[in-house]
């Protein structure tokens, strides 16, 4: 499987490794009202998407950058990758 780096181009998908669903991004207000149920569903609860799932790949054997991955998790086809640090500060700004 070939993932788009969006800085070095294709690259194996042996190089990176992957940590799950992208949605790690929105860690939750650890002082906010519910905080505890908020990171106990952070922590242990996951989806398991049959179709098109955004996922963090992290290019452990070239430049150590976070990407998130969008990827069809029943082809394996691979629609696109931004840096995940790019995300998380859109998400920051909305």
């Amino acid at each position: 499987m070939l993932i788009p780096h969006p800085l070095l181009g294709l690259r194996d998908a042996q190089e990176f490794t992957y940590l799950g669903d992208a949605s790690l991004l929105d860690r939750p207000d650890g002082m906010a009202p519910g905080a505890e149920a908020a990171f106990f569903d952070y922590v242990y609860l996951r989806d398991n998407p049959a179709g098109v799932h955004r996922e963090l790949w992290f290019h452990e054997q070239g430049d150590r950058n976070w990407l998130v991955v969008t990827r069809n998790t029943v082809t394996h086809e691979v629609l696109g990758a931004e840096l995940a640090r790019d995300v998380a500060l859109a998400r920051r700004q909305k």
